[in-house]
């Protein structure tokens, strides 16, 4: 990955971590959503639940200090926190399904403005299955997007309407790219915030989704 790409990220990460509200159950998509945890802000308490059985998800580990037997639902080694708790997957859906979630934080290849999200399968590649973002935008009490705002080729991933298989029907509320943050309302899509450095005549040539741009629009400062 190169440094720009880097930073990119760390820019989404960041905002989408000032999302997190203290006593959150908080349920983090495979990818760049996982960087989440390294940035609650501090002196806030987010129980970090993964699919595969684990509620209390710290940071990533540092280099060497890696426990092989802890891993989230990417298969990434993760710490664990003091009163981690550890279960089936079975529970772990049952979790999720319950409606226990409060905030669930994915990736996505394409939303659209009203607020449907494909983000498991392109047509024709090898995949794995949906997993567990299925039951996670179906079932969380807001669901975060938290994704770079074009392709690796410069097309735009904010649509008018989605082209991809879909993962969920009108299931996102907000979007959080490098570019800036969108809300997903029945009037459409909004920007209302502006990462630093962009404008909004930037953001509309990089959006294909209809975009309404709020009249508070303001700056990130993070």
């Amino acid at each position: 990955m190169g440094s720009k790409d880097a930073e990119k990220r760390e820019l989404i990460v960041r905002r989408t971590a000032q999302e997190l509200r203290d006593g959150f159950y908080v349920n983090l998509g495979i990818g760049m959503p996982t960087l989440v945890a390294n940035y609650v802000p501090a002196g806030m308490e987010v129980i970090l639940q993964s699919e595969n059985g684990m509620l209390g998800v710290g940071p990533f580990p540092l280099a060497g200090a890696e426990d092989a037997d802890l891993i989230n639902a990417g298969k990434e080694t993760v710490s664990e926190l003091p009163g981690t708790a550890y279960f089936s997957s079975a529970d772990s859906f049952a979790m999720i399904r319950g409606g226990h979630i409060d905030l669930s934080i994915l990736g996505a290849m394409e939303l659209d403005e009203e607020g449907n999200l494909a983000n498991w399968m392109v047509p024709g590649k090898v995949i794995k299955g949906m997993g567990g973002a299925m039951d996670l935008v179906a079932a969380a009490r807001r669901v975060i997007v938290a994704m770079e705002h074009t392709t690796k080729t410069g097309e735009p991933k904010l649509l008018h309407r989605c082209t991809l298989p879909l993962t969920g029907l009108k299931v996102v509320d907000t979007v959080i790219t490098e570019m800036g943050l969108f809300r997903v309302t029945p009037e459409g899509l909004w920007l209302e915030e502006l990462a630093p450095g962009t404008t909004i005549e930037q953001v509309r040539q990089a959006t294909a989704a209809n975009l309404r741009v709020s009249e508070r629009i303001r700056t990130w400062e993070i």
